[in-house]
């Protein structure tokens, strides 16, 4: 029909006049256009291609996870028809970063679960998957109710370019451009709207982002992408504002910054790992969701830990490990050391994580574990490769170290870790090992420490992290479960470390004076660390359930609690004061004690230790601030027994309650610690031949600031909420009347002899009844908080209590103020006398 209707348009063109020819031969490309505008070859149909038309002789093809063609600009995927409804994590880090933003090249900044599914019109979707609420019942009716109420967002809708077939003529995959999911700013693959606003990103600038590669594994897909934004810097004010973000510096010169980010698209084991139930007995980081099951009665939640998978290589190899037999895993855990890495620093990082070899085989595997050194110019690898576990290394004047991993969500199987390791990691080591230890030992008393000693802190710093990687969370109960006067004991120190467990916050022994002859000083990998690995790690061979697997775990775990030192203690607890960081041994006001004497041995030696000719006193001053810091949390370590309750965490099926409230008589000693270390002003801090050089304001205000602190922590409404609550379940329990009684007769300790009072003292005095005052709670507006419930301070004793307090304290200071001869000091209890009154009589 197209060609006879050509035809005719001739024809009528050749009798057409010679004078309209013009006018007609404009019509007849105008008709011409119009038809050939109608005319629809087979090529330029809409709908799949022949697989051969698309994926042509231009292609550069890769094959893998999933099929890579690249044509020109353009990437095609090939989803096999296989990959269709499987889970896929994609984990996106920055590859280079902006300096001066806080942000590292090879640091995760989104992690998802998708998965491929067929849609409407020959179109393929791609789903983000949320893990909220799951049901094991598939083929019942409740399965349908969890389907409706878990609907997972659509982020990715992609028209088929071609159906590959194989040669029966089935189809085996389906070609899709998912070019424009990697060259655009789609948020599954590139920062969250809170990165963005942290950095003061701004939108998308397509003319100057594209895709720099992509490359497919069997078991993964990189793509690796430049994004450009440009940028809002935050405007510094006169007038107070809460900051949001950072400048970064090339934002601030150019307008926009330039990212670099990677995308591993990783298949989740089609295999899933057997969840092992999570126990609050033993620190695991967990996942959870909730379960909806035909026959509950209620929705159940699934708590599981998360943990890498070791399996034994065959049925004999389990069957030797169960007769006591260690097996090697058919996959051992391997980590590799960043090549940016200075090379000096690799051997004590690989032995860091080679530490961990004793711990596997406590659970029956050998070689489960290993460091290696990144094998450097090989193509294949890429340190951002999700397949691999790679301890980076970031140029960064951070001091810190961070160990995570990317699990899965369905089962908590830890698929990989990129540890982070900045730079100046080694300028806080070397604050701590010196502040810590210099009193005993020579190795520590140098403004840099030899390459032997840093390198013994790398490592220990290694394995911590490195334990975090396997599951492990914080144990701070750990330090606890060793005696202080062991923290003393040379050969004890040798066989058992000052801390249970290297995954404590227990850094170096403090506790150890110059006499004892201890020299292991650093944390190990402990008792504790070994026995939570056996509990994550053990393979049972024999059961047949999860709950089969969890009865066993339990036998286990109730035998390991009869040894305090399996015990695992939360770096949650707001409570118990067994479980704090940088502390050690079983008694703080003890442990703090000898770590004043320490303090008060190194302080006279910091000009010494610190001094470089042609160099300033800053130097000095980070020294002398790490020394009062460690003061600091001795002070704080002893204020947390004050209101304590301990929570050791029990099943049914163990004797004991799980909450007891710390003896009167420890709450009690802790408060006469600080009446003598902390309120009696400590002297010894102001050494005049460093404060003339470092800091003018290091004396009266610095001491006051420390005795603010701790004072107002001693009577915050927390606190004293939790005192009332456990002094009512028993008379002999330390009291909130006790406590201020305590601290009154310790801070005003010069009226018994109507000695001056000197400014530290009186300044003392102030922030003391202030402190009480503020409990009178006037306005009735103030509230406190107790095991999740607000509690109104108005509606305790405490206000009852304050007053009783300013009344007798103001009687006293009646007297004092007439008997004291000294000038200043009459006139400072004059006043604090005027303060009570207008507190407790405002009209």
């Amino acid at each position: 029909m197209f060609k006879k209707i050509t035809l005719i348009s001739t024809c009528l063109l050749l009798l057409c006049s010679i004078d309209g020819y013009s006018q007609k031969r404009e019509r007849k490309k105008k008709s011409k256009g119009k038809i050939t505008a109608e005319v629809k070859k087979p090529e330029d149909k809409k709908g799949p291609k022949p697989y051969a038309k698309v994926i042509d002789s231009s292609a550069i093809t890769q094959n893998g996870l999933i099929d890579i063609h690249k044509l020109k600009e353009k990437y095609l995927f090939e989803i096999s028809d296989s990959l269709i409804g499987k889970e896929i994590m994609t984990i996106t880090r920055y590859s280079k970063t902006p300096a001066g933003g806080g942000i590292f090249g090879g640091e995760e900044i989104n992690r998802q679960v998708v998965k491929f599914e067929k849609g409407l019109n020959d179109n393929i979707l791609l789903r983000s998957i949320t893990y909220v609420i799951m049901t094991p019942d598939e083929a019942k009716p409740i399965t349908q109710a969890v389907r409706n109420s878990s609907s997972d967002p659509i982020i990715g809708n992609y028209e088929v370019l071609a159906y590959k077939k194989d040669a029966t003529g089935n189809t085996t995959g389906y070609v899709i451009d998912m070019t424009p999911s990697f060259d655009a700013d789609v948020q599954t693959f590139s920062l969250s709207p809170i990165n963005k606003q942290l950095l003061s990103i701004q939108s998308f600038q397509k003319d100057k982002s594209f895709i720099q590669s992509i490359n497919s594994f069997p078991i993964n897909t990189e793509i690796r992408s430049v994004k450009t934004f440009s940028t809002e810097p935050q405007r510094i004010s006169r007038t107070p504002s809460p900051k949001i973000g950072v400048n970064l510096p090339s934002g601030v010169d150019a307008g926009v910054v330039t990212l670099e980010l990677n995308t591993s698209m990783l298949l989740l084991p089609e295999r899933p790992m057997r969840k092992r139930a999570f126990d609050k007995r033993v620190g695991y980081f967990a996942n959870h969701y909730d379960v909806f099951e035909e026959e509950s009665q209620k929705a159940d939640k699934s708590v599981f830990a998360v943990r890498w998978r070791l399996e034994p290589k065959s049925e004999e190899d389990a069957q030797r490990q169960k007769n006591g037999e260690l097996i090697e895993p058919k996959k051992p855990i391997v980590y590799y050391i960043d090549p940016a890495t200075p090379e000096k620093w690799r051997p004590y990082i690989k032995q860091g994580i080679d530490d961990w070899k004793e711990a596997f085989e406590f659970a029956g595997w050998k070689n489960a574990i290993r460091g290696e050194y990144w094998p450097e110019n090989d193509p294949t690898m890429s340190l951002e490769d999700a397949r691999f576990s790679v301890l980076r290394y970031f140029a960064a004047d951070i001091p810190n170290a961070y160990g995570p991993n990317v699990h899965d969500p369905r089962t908590g199987e830890i698929l990989e870790s990129h540890i982070g390791w900045y730079h100046n990691v080694m300028s806080l080591l070397r604050d701590w090992y010196l502040v810590q230890t210099a009193a005993v030992d020579p190795n520590a008393r140098n403004k840099t420490f030899d390459d032997k000693l840093m390198g013994e802190l790398i490592r220990f710093v290694s394995s911590h992290e490195v334990g975090h990687t396997l599951g492990l969370r914080h144990n701070m109960g750990a330090s606890f479960a060793t005696p202080v006067e062991k923290l003393r004991d040379k050969e004890y120190q040798e066989a058992n470390g000052h801390t249970a467990s290297i995954m404590d916050y227990a850094r170096f022994n403090y506790v150890a004076q110059p006499e004892d002859g201890v020299t292991n000083l650093f944390p190990r990998i402990g008792d504790y660390d070994k026995w939570a690995i056996k509990w994550g790690y053990a393979y049972f061979d024999g059961a047949k359930s999860e709950d089969e697997e969890k009865a066993k775990l339990n036998e286990m775990t109730k035998e390991a609690y009869k040894n305090r030192r399996l015990w695992f203690g939360t770096e949650t607890s707001p409570y118990d004061p067994r479980y704090q960081t940088e502390d050690l041994g079983d008694n703080a006001m003890k442990a703090s004690d000898y770590g004043i004497k320490n303090l008060k041995r190194i302080l006279p030696n910091l000009i010494e230790w610190s001094k470089e000719d042609g160099e300033d006193y800053s130097e000095l001053e980070g020294l002398y601030g790490s020394l009062v810091g460690q003061f600091r949390r001795y002070m704080g370590h002893v204020t947390k027994n004050v209101g304590g309750i301990y929570e050791t965490p029990k099943t049914y099926d163990m004797e004991g309650d799980l909450y007891e409230v710390v003896p009167s008589s420890i709450q009690n000693e802790a408060v006469s610690f600080l009446n003598k270390e902390l309120f009696d002003t400590p002297t010894w801090l102001l050494d005049q031949n460093i404060i003339a050089k470092i800091n003018p304001d290091s004396g009266v205000e610095a001491i006051k600031s420390i005795q603010d602190r701790t004072l107002s922590s001693l009577l915050d409404g927390d606190r004293l909420v939790r005192l009332i609550e456990t002094s009512s379940l028993n008379k002999k329990n330390y009291s909130v009347d006790e406590l201020m009684s305590d601290l009154r007769k310790g801070i005003f300790s010069e009226l018994k002899t109507n000695a001056p009072i000197d400014i530290y003292r009186r300044n003392l005095q102030k922030l003391f009844v202030e402190n009480i005052i503020s409990s009178l709670d006037v306005d009735k507006k103030a509230t406190a908080r107790f095991n999740r419930r607000s509690i109104k301070i108005s509606e305790t004793d405490i206000p009852s209590i304050a007053r009783g307090q300013l009344l007798e304290l103001k009687a006293q200071l009646k007297v004092a103020a007439n008997l004291n001869r000294d000038r200043l000091s009459k006139f400072h209890l004059l006043d604090l006398v005027s303060r009570i009154e207008a507190a407790l009589d405002p009209k």
